[in-house]
C-alpha cells in the first residue's frame, strides 16, 4: 500500500472562497481510496473578490504581482490550516484561481504562484493542471473526471454544480466529461442584487415565477447543441449569456426562479441523453455548492428519472479539492491525470508544474 497525506486546494469561478482539504490517499495496486481528515473554506473578503474579478483587465505588472501575492496568501492559509488541524502533509496540490479560460484560443491561466506556496509552507507543491491539455487541443476542463473514475466508480455519473455544472459518465465504454451550463455563477450574481452572497436554500427562487420568454431564449443558446467535449468560462458568460438576463425587465426573484429552471432542465436533459433515454436505473452523485440548494435539486430531479444522490456536506463542498489532491499525487507518480476522453485533447497527459523538493516522495 502507498499512502499520501495531501492538501488539495480549489478556488471556483463563483468566487465563494478558497477550499482546503487535508486527505489521506491510499493506493493498493490500481485501487484508490480516500479519507478526508479536515476541510475548511476561507471566504474571500471584498478586496480579494474585487481584485480577482478585475484582474483580467489589469496591466501585466499587476497580473504578475497578484499571482505572487495570491500564492503567498494560499501558503499562509495552508500553514494556519495545518496548525489548527494539528496535521502534517507530504504534498500540496493547488488548482489556483482561473483568470482566463479560452480553449478556442489555446489559452487558460490559473493564478497562485506555486513557488510562493512551496517557499512559505516548506512543502512540495503541484500547480497549473490545465495548460498541457489545452496545448494539446483539449478543453482543459472539466478535470474532476479522473477522480470520478478512480474514487467514485460506484456511481453511473458524477455531477458537480459549482460556478458551472459539469458531469462525467461512461458512455459506450468510454469516459466522457464536459461542462453542461453555467450554474452558481449566475445564481450568485442575482443573490448579490439582494445583498446576499448566495440564495440560501433557494429561498429567493421560491418567491419568484418562471418567465418563459427569457427561459426560451436561454434554452436556445448555441452552446447547448455543441457536441462534447466542451467547456465554459467566465468570458463566455459575459459575451453569450448574461446580456439576456440583464436586459430582461422581469423582477429579480423571477430571474432567479427562471435561472434555476434553466439550469435544472439543462442538467436533466444531459443526464437523460447520456443514459441514452433510459435513466431509470442511473445513480448520479451530486456535489458542489448547488447540491445544497434544495429548490435546485428538486427541479433537477423533476427533469430526470435518474436518482440524484446528494452525499454528506463535507463531500459536497470539498470533492473538487479532493480530486485535485489525487491529481497532484498522480503527477508525482508520473501517471496520466488528465484524460483525453474527457477533454478532447490529442492524448492523455501527465499535467502539473512542480515546485519545491519532491525527493522524499519519488
Amino acid at each position: 500500500m502507498t499512502e499520501y497525506k495531501v492538501v488539495g486546494i480549489m478556488s471556483g469561478t463563483s468566487m465563494d472562497g478558497i477550499d482546503l482539504v487535508h486527505c489521506t490517499l491510499n493506493q493498493i495496486n490500481s485501487k484508490w481510496s480516500y479519507k478526508i481528515n479536515a476541510a475548511q473554506t476561507i471566504e474571500y473578503d471584498e478586496k480579494w473578490r474585487l481584485r480577482l474579478s478585475k484582474l483580467r483587465s489589469q496591466s501585466a505588472y499587476n497580473f504578475v504581482r497578484t499571482d505572487r501575492y495570491y500564492g503567498e496568501y494560499i501558503g499562509i492559509l495552508v500553514n494556519t490550516f495545518l496548525k489548527e488541524s494539528n496535521l502534517t502533509a507530504d504534498l500540496i496540490a493547488s488548482h489556483g484561481h482561473t483568470i482566463f479560460h479560452q480553449p478556442e484560443n489555446n489559452l487558460t491561466t490559473q493564478i497562485g504562484d506555486g513557488n510562493a506556496i512551496s517557499a512559505i509552507t516548506g512543502l512540495p507543491c503541484v500547480t497549473n493542471f490545465r495548460a498541457m491539455d489545452i496545448i494539446l487541443g483539449g478543453q482543459g476542463a472539466p478535470l474532476v473526471g479522473i477522480g470520478d473514475t478512480l474514487l467514485f466508480d460506484e456511481y453511473d455519473m458524477c455531477l458537480n454544480i459549482g460556478g458551472f455544472a459539469n458531469i462525467s459518465a461512461r458512455v459506450n465504454g468510454q469516459n466522457v466529461a464536459y461542462d453542461i451550463c453555467p450554474a452558481n455563477i449566475l445564481l450568485n450574481r442575482i443573490a448579490r442584487e439582494f445583498n446576499m452572497e448566495y440564495d440560501e436554500d433557494g429561498k429567493i427562487a421560491e418567491t419568484g415565477k418562471i418567465d418563459y420568454d427569457l427561459l426560451g431564449v436561454l434554452n436556445t443558446i448555441p452552446y447547448y447543441k455543441h457536441p462534447y467535449p466542451k467547456s465554459l468560462g467566465r468570458e463566455w458568460i459575459n459575451q453569450n449569456f448574461w446580456g439576456f438576463v440583464r436586459e430582461s425587465k422581469i423582477e429579480k426573484n423571477d430571474k432567479m426562479k427562471t435561472l434555476v429552471d434553466h439550469i435544472a432542465s439543462q442538467i436533466g436533459q444531459n443526464i437523460d441523453d447520456l443514459a441514452d433515454g433510459d435513466s431509470t436505473k442511473i445513480k448520479v452523485l451530486t456535489t458542489g455548492g448547488g447540491a445544497l440548494n434544495p429548490v435546485l435539486i428538486d427541479y433537477i430531479q423533476s427533469n430526470t428519472d435518474a436518482e440524484i444522490i446528494v452525499p454528506d456536506t463535507q463531500l459536497i463542498n470539498y470533492k473538487e479539492a479532493l480530486v485535485f489532491a489525487l491529481m497532484g499525487v498522480l503527477r508525482i507518480q508520473n501517471k496520466p491525470n488528465v484524460l483525453a476522453s474527457y477533454t478532447g485533447a490529442q492524448a492523455d497527459t501527465v499535467s502539473g508544474s512542480l515546485h519545491g523538493d519532491f525527493s522524499k516522495l519519488v
